[in-house]
């Protein structure tokens, strides 16, 4: 079962659909026919248990942080195989309950601060 769901061409609307079909909990981003990589996505929104619950968002990153709120608001799970790259956005980039980490993810939290020194 797919968990989040990678960029595809929207003239190819079965496969996304069949992506957004198998994704538990994720965000999804569309691109029109020939567009650049650096061009803004067509549509951008957020999946839940396989419906889109949230579409035409203005940004990646708008995506990101409502998913989170619904993850919040619903109190759900984040999904096994991606625990620990939920935790990384949670509590690293956003600095949500970041006192309590991981021991994975407090190992990743140094190695980076320290490649700033």
């Amino acid at each position: 079962m797919q968990h989040v769901t990678a960029m595809a061409q929207v003239s190819d609307v079965a496969a996304i659909q069949q992506g957004i079909d198998g994704t538990v909990l994720g965000i999804y981003a569309t691109r029109v026919e020939g567009a650049e990589v650096m061009d803004h996505p067509a549509d951008v929104g957020v999946v839940i248990e396989g419906v889109v619950v949230l579409e035409d968002l203005a940004s990646v990153s708008l995506a990101i942080a409502l998913l989170f709120g619904l993850i919040y608001a619903f109190n759900l799970s984040y999904p096994p195989k991606f625990r620990y790259t939920f935790e990384v956005i949670q509590k690293l980039f956003l600095e949500l309950d970041a006192n309590k980490l991981s021991h994975k993810v407090q190992a990743l939290k140094t190695k980076l601060f320290s490649e700033l020194e």
